[in-house]
């Protein structure tokens, strides 16, 4: 214990402490440079929040190691900051060149900006969905069919960036699809990887069409490699069959006015015409034939009205 106190005096007495405070201030450049430094840790993240960083923070380190030169006329604390400041300069050099790299065509940038980007996707992440379709944007004229019923293959997801195209059965008309939704979700999420199959819909684009389209194999590859994209994917096609669904919904009606709801397919049937009730089994009548148990509601209890 005495030799461990004995390092701590010698390391906190062993300068002189300051007897006397200078009574002038540094020089504009020491506070500019301290100024610089508040604001630069106010920095966001992503490319451009360290673009914004490492900008101020190498010239806090410029402007204090100018202050060293001229003011205090220290080497050393002259070469930290002078090092500090070559650090922070070829860490802008290095972000300004992967924000170039990572640059995307009119059709991509807008599609980042509208989906992607508010979910807080990354450029780097973005870029990797974009090679994987090969950067590419494919034209669909009015009138002609991305898909037919019983003939075309399920191969590919594509994503609508404009036009409209029109889902058909059978000549029937069952919704629309518009830009920033998938063509091709349900049938996506109907098979495994490993399975095949056909369309049972047919789609036609009403005007001319732009989409982005990812080759199934080349797509769950890219979800093998990364899972956080395999996740991302889901949502969206997840979010895509709900929004189909929901148009479905607002097309089917029943008699009396209702509208059939796939949320509460309970009260679809309590609006339709009564039916003859079906007479349980007898096993499942002796089961039930006790008093009903408290907090469970019995269903053969004609409801209020």
């Amino acid at each position: 214990m005495g030799e461990n106190a004995s390092f701590w005096e010698s390391l906190i007495y062993a300068h002189p402490t300051c007897a006397t405070w200078k009574q002038e201030a540094e020089g504009s450049i020491y506070h500019l440079a301290s100024i610089l430094f508040v604001v630069g840790f106010m920095g966001g993240s992503g490319f451009f929040g360290l673009l914004y960083v490492f900008s101020l923070l190498g010239l806090g380190f410029l402007c204090s190691s100018v202050w060293a030169w001229l003011d205090v006329c220290a080497a050393d604390i002259f070469s930290w900051n002078f090092i500090l400041f070559t650090i922070c300069f070829v860490q802008f050099i290095y972000v300004t060149y992967q924000v170039r790299s990572v640059s995307f065509d009119k059709e991509f940038q807008e599609l980042y900006s509208a989906l992607f980007q508010p979910l807080g996707i990354s450029l780097t992440v973005y870029r990797k969905i974009v090679l994987c379709c090969d950067a590419e944007v494919v034209t669909l004229e009015k009138e002609h069919c991305y898909a037919m019923q019983g003939k075309t293959p399920i191969d590919k997801l594509s994503l609508l960036v404009s036009g409209r195209i029109r889902v058909t059965v059978d000549g029937e008309f069952l919704h629309y699809i518009f830009p920033l939704q998938f063509l091709d979700s349900p049938e996506w999420d109907s098979l495994r990887p490993t399975e095949e199959g056909i369309f049972q819909v047919t789609l036609t684009a009403e005007t001319d069409c732009r989409y982005v389209a990812w080759r199934r194999k080349k797509l769950y590859l890219l979800f093998a490699k990364h899972r956080f994209i395999s996740r991302l994917f889901s949502i969206l096609i997840g979010s895509d069959i709900a929004e189909k669904l929901y148009a479905l919904n607002d097309r089917v009606h029943v008699g009396k006015g209702f509208r059939y709801d796939i949320r509460l397919p309970n009260f679809y049937h309590a609006s339709l015409p009564k039916t003859p009730p079906v007479p349980p089994p007898r096993r499942l009548q002796r089961r039930s034939s006790g008093r009903p148990r408290p907090g469970v509601p019995n269903c053969n209890t004609p409801r209020k009205q």
